[in-house]
């Protein structure tokens, strides 16, 4: 007597409630992010980062020079549309030409209905995400902190880009630790340096 009919003597009729081997061992198929959701998704992370990034060092340089507050605001609006605007101009620019490129490649390969990337998706994620990045920096370094207005910019600047590196591990498989070491080390430099050319620049003037 086989295995089964030990466990089922009357097989014919359960039969189905023996379990297929192979159906057990085969995995189930959760579909991932589509190549529109990575192109927006992309789009709005290094949007942020970059919004964060640019701003803090544009208004930390100013305030290195000046303790005016209406000269760091103008400072920081005029950077904030300035970006937001080039780099929305940036994504469209370089998504369209990577859409030319996979309508090229989906004729040569046959391929009728292919999926493509949106250049205006990934131009209104980007701009929209360094505008809401970059207001970050610019809103902390506006609120009355006396002589810590650097020092509580640095300490808001540094907590955003920890967010922005895990989310940018996250999209895109990469280590998280490494990620977010890259964003604090190269946003804490960029401070750095353009905090110490206005430290030098004020002192001159």
């Amino acid at each position: 007597m086989s295995t089964v009919e030990q466990a089922c003597p009357q097989a014919p009729q359960c039969t189905a409630a023996v379990p297929d081997p192979a159906a057990a061992a085969a995995p189930s198929h959760v579909p991932g992010p589509s190549a529109a959701d990575l192109n927006w998704l992309r789009a709005g992370v290094l949007g942020a980062n970059d919004g964060i990034v640019s701003i803090a060092a544009t208004v930390v340089g100013v305030a290195g020079a000046t303790d005016q507050v209406t000269a760091i605001l103008i400072a920081g609006v005029a950077a904030v549309v300035a970006g937001a605007l080039s780099m929305a101009a940036g994504e469209y620019v370089s998504v369209s030409s990577q859409r030319d490129a996979e309508i090229v490649g989906a004729r040569l390969r046959g391929i009728a209905h292919p999926e493509l990337t949106n250049a205006w998706h990934a131009a209104i994620a980007s701009l929209g995400a360094f505008t809401v990045g970059g207001l970050i920096p610019l809103l902390v370094v506006l609120a009355p902190w006396g002589g810590g207005r650097v020092v509580a910019t640095f300490v808001a600047v540094i907590i955003a880009l920890v967010v922005t590196g895990w989310l940018s591990a996250r999209f895109s498989g990469a280590g998280v630790r490494r990620a977010i070491l890259r964003n604090v080390i190269g946003g804490s430099l960029a401070m750095a340096v353009t905090f110490g050319i206005g430290s030098l620049v004020g002192l001159a003037v």
